[in-house]
């Protein structure tokens, strides 16, 4: 893999150039196919010397674009790449979501900015096809849930799942009454391996299970607490705080239909699963996520899609809050000391969630380690501009995130390389090194991590 030129791919990407063209030549193209797809584009850099399981990057956007390429430089690990950005999953009517997602190896999937414009190919901008690409690539990798920890909390998210519609066929507003009309979108086998995968968690790890649905409004959450109350009959969980009505009792022929899609052996084993659940109206959950995070409680939260996108979002935003009413109370009582200090010293480990990481589990297939990254865009015509620092406001863009998901994805697909395992621990010690204290800009970071960090293999 030739060095890359990142400013010249950032400028490309930015200014609608031939990215495409250009990441070609950095790149081999991959003897890889996805499942289902023998058309596919897919490149391949890094050093395929055989011990190391290769891992699929997408290659979307702005610095998880530029990011990416960057780490897999530094860093010299055999990959695979998708081509993903906006254009060029719009260009080709999202055919490289079904690429990715299929993939037959270990992924790495950035999500990025939904709203995006691109070229319509007549001349005109249009908001790139299917928003940030995340809905339909769940649907085509066959994505059953995201499983993401935080601190004492993991939530257990099924996806789809969604009470509103991603069929765009099936959506109206009724000029007259102004009702608005979609499906629902609840896969039920979806909703079962994500049952499953939450119940395993518990039994495995020890941790209060805490059950986020709906059901006395909602008749898709009623299905799925079917779907749960069917699961652990037989086994050894005990359920503490119970729904009012059985899900399975009120909606046993429902649930029937979906149980009997699922394999033969779905609960093979599940007889000896055992743990504590306490089943819970959605709203409630707010609330008790932000006492679980003070005192410290290690559980974990199964959910829907809906439910579960806001429960992850408190998660990332409520340690800022908690940090800055704590930092008032010691002012108020004349103290002296920083609760940035304090946080860590009372044993507590989240940071403001941009470090939240998580993992989208498949029907078929390995899983796709999965990130955001909100202001990546804004962050890279800082860069394009000439001051990443913004006349001294801002600090130029952290790239920790790309190694310490990078890191991640090659442990899940290399569960056994003991010596990868511990390369990849000094990789991220070297990372923080170079990154201590003032953080350098992007390119200035790039050139450091290249003399400190010593490629896979060389």
């Amino acid at each position: 893999m030739p060095e890359p030129d990142l400013l010249r791919i950032a400028r490309t990407e930015a200014d609608g150039g031939d990215l495409s063209g250009l990441l070609e030549d950095l790149f081999e193209p991959s003897d890889v196919r996805p499942d289902g797809y023998p058309d596919a584009v897919i490149w391949r850099g890094g050093n395929h010397d055989g011990t190391v399981n290769p891992v699929a990057h997408s290659l979307t956007d702005a610095y998880a674009l530029l990011g990416t390429i960057m780490a897999a430089d530094v860093l010299g690990l055999p990959f695979h790449a998708v081509p993903m950005w906006a254009q060029y999953r719009h260009d080709r009517q999202l055919a490289p979501l079904g690429w990715f997602g299929n993939m037959p190896c270990t992924s790495i999937k950035w999500s990025t900015a939904g709203d995006a414009y691109v070229n319509d190919g007549r001349g005109g901008r249009v908001v790139v096809m299917g928003k940030s690409g995340n809905a339909p690539l769940r649907t085509q990798a066959g994505v059953y849930c995201n499983v993401r920890p935080y601190g004492p909390v993991t939530v257990v998210r099924c996806m789809p799942c969604l009470p509103y519609s991603q069929d765009r066929s099936a959506f109206a507003v009724d000029a007259e009454t102004g009702v608005i009309h979609s499906e629902m979108n609840t896969p039920g086998l979806q909703m079962a391996y994500a049952c499953r995968r939450f119940l395993r968690l518990v039994h495995e790890t020890g941790r209060l299970g805490r059950v986020a649905f709906k059901p006395t409004q909602a008749m898709e959450d009623g299905i799925n607490a079917g779907i749960l109350s069917w699961m652990l009959r037989g086994t050894k969980f005990r359920v503490g705080r119970a729904y009012a009505v059985d899900g399975y009792v009120e909606h046993r022929e429902r649930v029937d239909r979906i149980v009997n899609l699922l394999p033969p052996d779905f609960r093979d084993g599940m007889e000896e699963w055992g743990g504590q659940i306490e089943q819970h109206i959605s709203d409630t959950n707010y609330g008790l996520l932000l006492w679980d995070l003070i005192e410290q409680r290690e559980v974990a939260v199964l959910a829907t899609d809906l439910d579960g996108d806001r429960l992850t979002d408190l998660l990332a935003d409520a340690s800022d809050p908690l940090r800055a009413f704590g930092q008032r109370v010691v002012d108020h009582l004349g103290g002296e000391a920083r609760m940035g200090d304090l946080w860590g010293e009372m044993g507590y480990t989240t940071g403001n969630g941009r470090d939240m990481t998580s993992v989208m589990h498949r029907m078929h297939g390995p899983p796709i380690h999965e990130q955001t990254l909100g202001s990546a865009d804004a962050m890279l015509l800082r860069l394009l501009d000439g001051d990443e620092w913004m006349g001294g406001t801002k600090r130029p863009y952290d790239p920790r995130i790309h190694f310490v998901l990078i890191r991640d994805a090659y442990r899940d697909a290399n569960p056994e390389n003991a010596a990868l395992h511990a390369w990849l621990d000094d990789a991220l010690a070297r990372f923080d090194e170079v990154y201590a204290g003032e953080r350098p800009g992007f390119l200035d970071g790039y050139a450091r991590l290249k003399q400190a960090i010593r490629p896979w293999g060389s």
